[in-house]
């Protein structure tokens, strides 16, 4: 009901809220369907994208068709007990993101170039 109440206001909401949402601390045998009855209360949702890699275990991403099913979302979900783990929702920031990447890849690429010209971070001191 209060879905529909904002829905029909002129609300303005913050930048930050997306359709995308990042859910992170989920438990690892979290299956598609439990996630669907999870966050299928909220809205019809578009996809689920649950992480199997072992960098992205215990994340997914969550697409919402409307925006302010997502917003339910995360209001709601937001500490919600899973398993005896709390879940962290947020909304999906790109930029924050790509930000994750760069670091992974600079840090990638000055351990390449260590390892090429025989430095160590040993020797520094």
């Amino acid at each position: 009901m209060a879905t529909i109440s904002l829905r029909k206001g002129n609300t303005r909401l913050p930048p930050e809220v997306n359709r995308v949402l990042y859910v992170r601390n989920l438990p690892f045998n979290i299956t598609s369907e439990e996630m669907y009855d999870i966050f299928g209360k909220y809205g019809a949702i578009r996809q689920i994208r649950i992480g199997t890699t072992k960098d992205t275990r215990g994340t997914a991403f969550v697409v919402y068709e409307d925006i302010y099913d997502a917003k339910t979302a995360v209001d709601h979900l937001s500490g919600f007990n899973v398993a005896n783990r709390y879940l962290i929702v947020l909304y999906y920031q790109q930029a924050k993101m790509s930000k994750k990447f760069d670091q992974k890849k600079k840090e990638d690429e000055i351990a390449r170039m260590q390892e090429k010209y025989g430095v160590s971070t040993k020797d520094v001191k």
